[in-house]
């Protein structure tokens, strides 16, 4: 199949990017044993599984020369579409057919890539259009040149999909779709999280829910830092937080497959793109949305949307400063709602969390809900 029909207008959910969700699924050739195979990366295989469920919609497989240029170039696609981030496959040299097969680490054969270009690429310009540096010490601009020379484009159709990594969160598209228009939402607001969630983003998340009918809490599973939180003690954050702290019948969390690409403001807008393929209308992005090290301003990410034309991404942002607990306020509170100096302020970095939990010592209320910082106590021992 290429397109599908999915719960939109008709049920007042945004549509997907492009109109209609791609559905790249399909059965399992005969003639498998006759082609060549490609072994793909981890994050190529988020990027294979997130092109056949339609999260990526409207690709259909791997890019063509022309969309990568233009993606490089202006942030759109081919056809004028707005697109912000390469979804490329490195190959050494052309393959010999006209069909290839793609397999995991494992050579467990998942789709079939129908070629129709084998392209050369500038690794650096590549590096310098996504990622703002051609740094090697960052984690995407490092992947990117470990990468083989070429690109082969094509669309797929995947007829084994990996194992999700938490199945009672794993959602596609079409699912998350159905279940908002199940619960009579029409605006639902996305939050993308790689890592635990504080009292600063359930502020965020909560104010976000004000002014939408539901919440999707959407944690990436996919390849991350090795020093990033593990997958499986975020989540188990975000259960213990949701059941305790957020009316249940207005939040779905569920699972994002992508895999981190570290690229800051381009993938902000990547990510907004995905989750109005989920069926969000709204989309929050908070500080260094996507970033690493020092690569990018605080609030790059935010400003990048500029660039497009309003309204042209089809998925409305809400753009956050950063919060924090304020003692002569007595609550959570950003910038633009704060008049007191950081003095009164509870801010505590990453490394300082860090510390405390590696110490088995809960960081302060204000910071973290007890029960969320328990679970990364047990983690850290």
């Amino acid at each position: 199949m290429s397109h599908v029909t999915v719960p939109g207008t008709r049920t007042g959910l945004v549509e997907p990017h492009g109109g209609a969700l791609v559905d790249r699924t399909g059965e399992r050739p005969d003639d498998l044993e006759s082609l060549e195979t490609l072994i793909l990366t981890p994050r190529e295989v988020s990027d294979l599984d997130m092109i056949a469920s339609g999260a990526l919609s409207p690709l259909e497989g791997f890019m063509r020369r022309e969309d990568y240029a233009r993606v490089l170039e202006d942030m759109h696609l081919g056809n004028g579409l707005p697109w912000a981030l390469p979804v490329c496959l490195a190959v050494d040299e052309a393959p010999e057919g006209d069909r290839v097969v793609l397999a995991d680490g494992s050579d467990m054969p998942l789709a079939v890539l129908e070629v129709e270009e084998v392209y050369e690429y500038d690794k650096e310009r590549e590096a310098e259009r996504s990622f703002r540096t051609t740094d090697e010490a960052h984690p995407g601009v490092a992947r990117l040149y470990a990468q083989q020379p070429n690109y082969v484009a094509g669309r797929v159709t995947v007829f084994t999909r990996p194992e999700p990594a938490f199945p009672e969160l794993a959602l596609d598209p079409a699912e998350t779709r159905r279940l908002f228009a199940e619960r009579g939402w029409k605006r639902v607001v996305g939050f993308q999280t790689r890592n635990p969630i504080h009292r600063a983003h359930e502020y965020l998340t909560k104010g976000a829910l004000e002014i939408v009918d539901g919440l999707l809490i959407h944690p990436l599973v996919g390849e991350t830092k090795s020093d990033d939180v593990p997958a499986a003690t975020r989540v188990e954050c975000y259960r213990v937080l949701v059941d305790n702290y957020y009316p249940a019948d207005r939040v779905v969390v569920s699972a994002f497959p992508a895999a981190m690409r570290y690229a800051g403001p381009r993938e902000a807008i990547w990510h907004a793109i995905c989750r109005k393929n989920y069926g969000c209308s709204h989309f929050i992005v908070g500080r260094d949305h996507a970033g690493v090290g020092d690569y990018y301003g605080t609030y790059d990410a935010q400003l990048i949307f500029d660039e497009l034309e309003p309204h042209e991404l089809g998925i409305e942002t809400m753009f956050f400063e950063h919060a924090f607990w304020c003692r002569a306020c007595g609550s959570m509170a950003t910038p633009k709602t704060c008049p007191h100096s950081g003095d009164d302020h509870v801010f505590l970095s990453g490394t300082k969390v860090r510390e405390l939990l590696e110490a088995g010592e809960l960081p302060p209320a204000e910071f973290s809900r007890p029960e969320v910082a328990e679970v990364l106590i047990e983690a850290y021992r």
